[in-house]
């Protein structure tokens, strides 16, 4: 990551960073190893990111719905961070092209990847709450989620439960999922799950956890369906 990147980063978040490597760590994948910073730094900021965007959310919502109860706003929570919401977000700040990976993960699509800009996003917010506190990652958020809220939010159920609904309202039944693949270390793990809906060709998903892959099957099958036109 040269010194111009660098900078330009700092400019499109408007932030400086005291601590240099903090960037350079929330933007490096898992897919390399060694280097100046460990592999799994970036899971790391990703956990913490995720913590600050679900406060930064929750408290948004809260200012802005002063009459919803907690039944209205935490549908609406989950669609604004939940991990394709984040990818937006990366697309939009254009942190696909300075996300440090491996050769054959980049030949593989990895800087469009969903789950990888998803992970990044939150990882970068995690290194912006260490770096400046609450109100460099809220700038952040402003950029992007706060003028955007409402419409993001609009379609708050999950894959999974508009999966299902869409379903039972066809009279097709309840989906079934099947694990199709599990495989990665114990640290990593990767799942491809599989969506059977009756008389539909199944769709699959991937992720590092069941949910998660679930979801994106779930999200896969939609889309196909033309039940969920995702903008790009």
């Amino acid at each position: 990551m040269t010194k111009r990147d660098f900078a330009d980063l700092e400019r499109r978040f408007g932030h400086r960073f005291a601590d240099a490597s903090l960037l350079k760590r929330a933007l490096t994948h898992s897919s390399l190893s060694g280097g100046e910073a460990p592999p799994r730094d970036l899971e790391r900021l990703e956990f913490l990111g995720d913590r600050v965007l679900g406060l930064l959310t929750a408290e948004e919502l809260w200012r802005r719905y002063p009459d919803f109860d907690e039944g209205e706003m935490a549908p609406r929570l989950n669609s604004l961070v939940r991990k394709e919401t984040c990818a937006k977000a990366a697309i939009h700040f254009g942190l696909g092209e300075h996300i440090l990976m491996s050769e054959w993960e980049a030949e593989s699509g990895g800087r469009a990847k969903k789950a990888i800009l998803g992970d990044v996003m939150e990882a970068i917010l995690g290194a912006l709450y260490i770096d400046g506190g609450l109100e460099a990652a809220r700038r952040v958020y402003d950029m992007f989620w706060t003028p955007n809220l409402e419409e993001l939010a609009r379609l708050h159920k999950d894959a999974k439960t508009a999966l299902q609904e869409w379903s039972q309202q066809k009279k097709l039944g309840t989906p079934d999922y099947h694990v199709v693949d599990a495989d990665g270390p114990a640290h990593a793990p990767a799942f491809t799950i599989e969506v059977r809906v009756k008389g539909k060709k199944p769709a699959k998903g991937e992720g590092r956890s069941k949910r998660e892959a679930q979801m994106e099957a779930a999200r896969a099958f939609l889309v196909r369906e033309k039940v969920w036109i995702e903008d790009e």
